[in-house]
């Protein structure tokens, strides 16, 4: 029998209200609050007994300098999966969101506002992973000569984004040959994904031996840089300084781990890329993220996307000691209406 299973009505009572005083008080829970608190007809005496065997289970521990409890990592994730009740977002925080994430805007804006809107309405870090471009198709192609071998190649996807990028080519090329790759680009292979485009053009190259060959030499030379991958901005975070308030987290070298983590990204974008195929909302609590720094924080995830692709996750970090049935409700409805805003008209 697991400890959840040996749990009657009235130690789960009194556990969701020592967990939910904590949350907002963040004092240690001692049993005559709980006798107030609860509603349950029963003694001090009688919540101690009931206390005593959630210590003894991990699901509370008692702190040296009080008497009163506070919730373990383990309480706060039965408080969670079995005990808490929650309601979706609505109302002007919904409307706040569907304003601030409109249909139609660019990408970066979108993802930039959804990371700053979870972090204002949480207080907490909100965080957002960015969809790879290789995602998008392209809708349009230029190619301006910089130099005789640099090219600065300008590509607009189908949100709307638009990147510029300067690629070195192998040799020289005059602006008409330039002009007649891009109009070849655009004029078969608009729709398409960067990836898809390159192998198309480098299978043409080696089938085509015609007064073609030297456009389509021209656009694999350009397209080999200005196709790569660009792995800059992989995850926007936005209030790490909020974390600083927070007296939870407030020692000076749990802090500094955290800042840390924020600033190589690595172990947070790995977190969340792991969170893509979930289900909806996914809680990590304490040490089960598997990053020390994250050790007295949760992490909340939800995935987003658009037109049945997911496209990235976003999230919040925070303490252990966060207002669970907000903070999941928010998440949710940021990622539904991020994803609803990139996948509405251009």
């Amino acid at each position: 029998m697991t400890a959840e299973n040996q749990l009657d009505a009235r130690a789960r009572r009194l556990l969701r209200t020592l967990i939910g005083q904590y949350i907002r008080d963040g004092q240690p829970v001692g049993s005559r609050t709980l006798a107030r608190r609860s509603g349950l007809d029963v003694s001090p005496a009688t919540i101690r007994n009931v206390m005593a065997d959630l210590e003894e289970l991990g699901f509370v521990a008692a702190p040296h300098t009080s008497a009163g409890r506070v919730p373990t990592a383990q309480g706060y994730r039965l408080f969670v999966d079995s005990l808490l009740q929650m309601q979706p977002l609505e109302g002007p925080e919904l409307d706040q969101l569907q304003r601030q994430l409109p249909e139609g805007a660019g990408t970066q804006g979108l993802l930039s506002n959804a990371s700053e809107l979870l972090s204002a309405m949480t207080h907490f870090v909100g965080m957002v992973t960015v969809p790879r471009r290789e995602q998008y198709t392209l809708k349009h192609i230029d190619f301006v000569a910089l130099d005789p071998q640099r090219v600065l190649v300008i590509l607009v996807f189908n949100d709307n984004e638009v990147q510029n990028r300067i690629v070195t080519t192998r040799r020289g090329y005059s602006p008409s040959e330039l002009e007649q790759a891009a109009n070849y680009l655009n004029a078969h292979f608009v729709g398409r994904s960067l990836g898809d485009i390159h192998r198309e053009l480098l299978r043409e190259l080696k089938e085509t031996r015609s007064a073609m060959e030297r456009v389509l030499s021209a656009a694999v030379d350009v397209a080999e840089g200005a196709f790569q991958p660009i792995t800059d901005d992989d995850m926007l975070v936005a209030g790490q300084t909020r974390l600083m308030s927070i007296q939870d987290l407030s020692d000076l070298d749990r802090l500094r781990e955290l800042f840390e983590a924020f600033s190589r990204k690595r172990e947070l974008i790995r977190l969340l890329d792991g969170c893509i195929h979930a289900e909806g909302v996914r809680l990590f609590i304490g040490d089960e993220s598997g990053l020390a720094p994250l050790d007295g924080c949760s992490v909340v995830t939800a995935p987003y996307g658009a037109d049945g692709r997911v496209l990235g996750v976003l999230g919040v970090i925070g303490p252990t000691r966060m207002a669970y049935e907000r903070v999941i409700p928010v998440v949710r409805a940021t990622a539904d209406v991020l994803g609803a805003a990139l996948g509405g008209p251009p």
